[in-house]
């Protein structure tokens, strides 16, 4: 969890789970729930349900094949068939999770005690071996899930960007220098990079040594080669730093700041490469950080003279990133 060294004032400390975060929640999930049956789907939350057909009654009972990500989302497949065969494509139901900023997922064994307010329960998903807890500590309710049927209904849910651990490098330069934005917004935009969010895209620039304002179709070769490895190996770090800390244990406490972070939330704490104090730029309920002598060259990004740039190249909201 983060301390009060990395709490911005007027900026929540929630934030979305993002790809190294949503990878933990798959590897515990498959290691927990794959092969065992649903025994009861319960929704606590009339609105955490967005679909109705198929029926969401419908994978009760049925037995859990795998876990999946697509983007930020969580997804469950069920097979429907009976023991004889395995379904065709088109019978599997998948069910979608989107945690948004607040919504986490909580497992317990058949003899633990939930240890959950009720206020922050969405729905509980109770298995063969354990119940599965979708809470919310939010009254906004953004969090939801949805229940297809077969890959194209699940693929249609996607947003179209490339996995960044799966591009290739003329994948990913022809993702990121499709449209002229900034890379702050390049990075967090989901039709153009998929799981990337507020936190690692900071961590990502940092790393890469860019400016969250250079604009993409301003980079040279040598910029986006670097970026490109950037981007690799900072989501690679922080999966197997998160895999370390969690020790096969379920993620209870999932969150984008942590002390081993370069800049992300380290507003005026010093840069772990030159010393230097972080800074920030603030825009309504965004925030980016960076090192003005490892990224712009010294020079500091001023909220105020940058307000044009970001009302037109920053992410309008949450959803967006």
């Amino acid at each position: 969890m983060h301390d009060s060294r990395h709490r911005n004032v007027g900026l929540s400390s929630a934030a979305l789970p993002e790809l190294p975060d949503v990878v933990q929640y798959i590897e515990a999930l498959k290691a927990r729930i794959v092969g065992e049956r649903l025994e009861r789907l319960h929704l606590l939350s009339p609105f955490v349900l967005r679909s109705v057909d198929p029926p969401i009654e419908s994978i009760a009972g049925l037995t859990v094949r795998d876990v999946l990500r697509s983007g930020k989302r969580i997804v469950i497949l069920f097979d429907p068939s009976t023991q004889s065969g395995s379904a065709r494509d088109e019978e599997n139901l998948f069910l979608v999770i989107h945690l948004m900023i607040a919504g986490r997922l909580r497992w317990r064994e058949p003899d633990q005690k939930p240890g959950i307010g009720t206020k922050l329960l969405l729905a509980s998903l109770m298995m063969s071996n354990g119940t599965l807890f979708f809470t919310e500590a939010s009254s906004r309710k953004r969090a939801s899930m949805q229940l297809v049927r077969g890959r194209a209904s699940l693929a249609a849910l996607e947003r179209g960007g490339v996995e960044p651990l799966e591009a290739t490098m003329g994948a990913f330069r022809e993702a990121l220098t499709r449209e002229n934005h900034t890379l702050k917004r390049a990075l967090t935009d989901p039709r153009l990079f998929s799981g990337i969010g507020n936190a690692y895209s900071d961590e990502i620039l940092h790393a890469a040594r860019l400016s969250p304002l250079k604009l993409t179709r301003s980079l040279t070769d040598e910029e986006i080669e670097r970026l490109y490895g950037a981007t690799r190996d900072t989501l690679l770090l922080w999966i197997d730093r998160l895999r370390q800390d969690l020790a096969g244990r379920f993620p209870e406490k999932v969150t984008a700041f942590h002390d081993r972070m370069a800049v992300h939330g380290r507003f005026k704490q010093p840069c772990p490469v030159c010393g230097m104090p972080v800074q920030r730029i603030v825009y309504a309920a965004n925030e980016c950080n960076y090192c003005a002598k490892c990224q712009t060259g010294g020079r500091l990004l001023a909220d105020r003279s940058l307000s044009r740039l970001l009302r037109d190249d920053w992410p309008k909201s949450i959803d967006e990133i």
